[in-house]
């Protein structure tokens, strides 16, 4: 289906990709002025056009200090283009239209359903004003949590717009911050500064869906003075799914890191007890998208980084800020392959069937996004001399949009500052979708039944 803007006649499948670029340009040229430089520093185009892309992408890789060589202005504009990714360019466009006019047509319905991944446009533009309201009232109570540890550690002025920032680049998953050269690793025995922001990324990750299914049960269940067992019982089974398979990543992860690193000086060794049990949850939480760092990536063991590559390539749930391939989609691909091992027609979750045409979608994103990952890695090694080890953290953290890095992204050539920027970009709109932007319109081609051929596969 097609949809006219400005008489131009576009599909939702080009213009989501198109919106994130025209922001990526407009935000590169601002960040190009000397007005966005700190005083003594210069940006160069290039510069420029990777900070925008890893704040439109919300990844957070960075090849200069954001607290030390932008100025006032340039990080503002760095918030703003992080806001605008972690909600969806598109989403915020019709967020200004809803406000200014309740005259939406049917196929500008159809174009925000589908960037903001929904199965249906029942109730959407009801959906679209709770996510705004509920981002920015999260973003708000972050922001003031902050400031009881911000505003005595560095002053009113720069405690409260550090805040901000932090509230904002941790709920959108942008992982950049204006505090200091190492993210949160000076402050990673501050209980309060640690706690708020897993809070924040996992919220921003949960996904919106299951934020207003929760609060909905918790409604209901107050009402009918139903226990928490039930309340989980009555929600519906996407939520369900992505509690679970949230609790399991976290829980698991920490458990992984702790055990991994619990002896290692350079990452937790040093730390008592509960440090290393907060870093380790830290740890878990900022691999699924974030791009925060409690210790430096480039110290861990290469266990952990393997299991790290593994989390960022999942990322965050569906309808969030979060990136990668998201929990649930590689969650199907695990259970479709476990149908078949044990000869089930059929993926039934809590008792309900998933659609084919899920699964392919499923196998699709997963696909493509190792195939995405598999060509920059071998890319990045043939343009830059590092190792297998460091490029594909590089990679997986660009291409899932994560924004942790060994130490790597700053000493990247020119050549090697591009295929990033790419893979941020792919990462951000998926590369699946990118694949869609160019391939062909085959629809009559399903129109067409073909006679079964003999292949074999294992």
């Amino acid at each position: 289906m097609k949809f006219t803007l400005k008489k131009i006649r576009i599909s939702p499948a080009h213009l989501i990709p198109l919106s994130f670029l025209t922001v990526i340009i407009v935000g590169t040229l601002i960040l190009y002025q000397p007005i966005c430089a700190a005083a003594g520093c210069e940006t160069d185009l290039l510069t420029a056009l990777f900070t925008a892309t890893t704040s439109v992408c919300v990844t957070g890789l960075v090849v200069v200090d954001t607290y030390a060589h932008w100025s006032f202005f340039g990080q503002l504009i760095i918030l703003l283009l992080a806001q605008l990714g972690g909600l969806g360019v598109v989403t915020v466009v019709f967020g200004f239209i809803l406000m200014t006019s309740k005259n939406i047509s049917l196929g500008d319905r159809m174009l925000l359903k589908d960037a903001m991944n929904m199965n249906d446009s029942r109730h959407l533009l009801r959906f679209l004003k709770r996510v705004i309201l509920g981002t920015f009232l999260v973003e708000g109570l972050g922001a003031l949590f902050y400031m009881l540890d911000f505003i005595p550690r560095l002053g009113v002025k720069k405690g409260i717009w550090a805040s901000i920032f932090q509230a904002v680049s941790a709920f959108c998953n942008a992982g950049m911050d204006v505090v200091g050269p190492d993210s949160m690793i000076s402050l990673r025995k501050s209980p309060l500064l640690m706690i708020v922001t897993m809070v924040m990324i996992v919220l921003g990750g949960l996904g919106y869906v299951v934020w207003f299914d929760i609060l909905r049960g918790i409604r209901n269940g107050i009402r009918k003075d139903f226990s928490p067992i039930q309340i989980f019982k009555r929600l519906p089974e996407h939520t369900k799914l992505v509690i679970r398979l949230t609790l399991a990543l976290v829980f698991g992860g920490a458990l992984v890191f702790f055990i991994l690193e619990y002896n290692n000086p350079e990452t937790i060794g040093d730390m008592n007890f509960w440090n290393k049990m907060m870093n380790a949850f830290f740890q878990s939480v900022t691999l699924r998208t974030a791009g925060f760092a409690s210790v430096p990536q480039e110290k861990l063991t290469g266990a952990s980084c393997v299991v790290g590559c593994l989390l960022m390539f999942i990322g965050g749930s569906p309808i969030g800020t979060a990136g990668g391939v998201k929990t649930v989609t590689l969650c199907l691909v695990i259970m479709n392959a476990q149908s078949y091992i044990r000869c089930r027609n059929e993926i039934v979750v809590f008792n309900r069937r998933v659609s084919e045409e899920l699964m392919r979608k499923a196998a699709a994103i997963v696909t493509v996004s190792f195939m995405t990952v598999f060509v920059f890695t071998i890319l990045l090694m043939a343009t830059n001399p590092i190792s297998l080890e460091d490029a594909i953290y590089e990679v997986v953290s660009a291409s899932a949009t994560v924004g942790l890095s060994r130490a790597l992204t700053p000493n990247l050539n020119e050549v090697g500052r591009l295929i990033i920027i790419t893979a941020m970009y792919l990462g951000r709109i998926g590369p699946i979708s990118m694949a869609i932007f160019f391939s062909k319109n085959t629809s009559n081609m399903n129109k067409i039944h073909y006679t079964d051929g003999d292949f074999y596969v294992g």
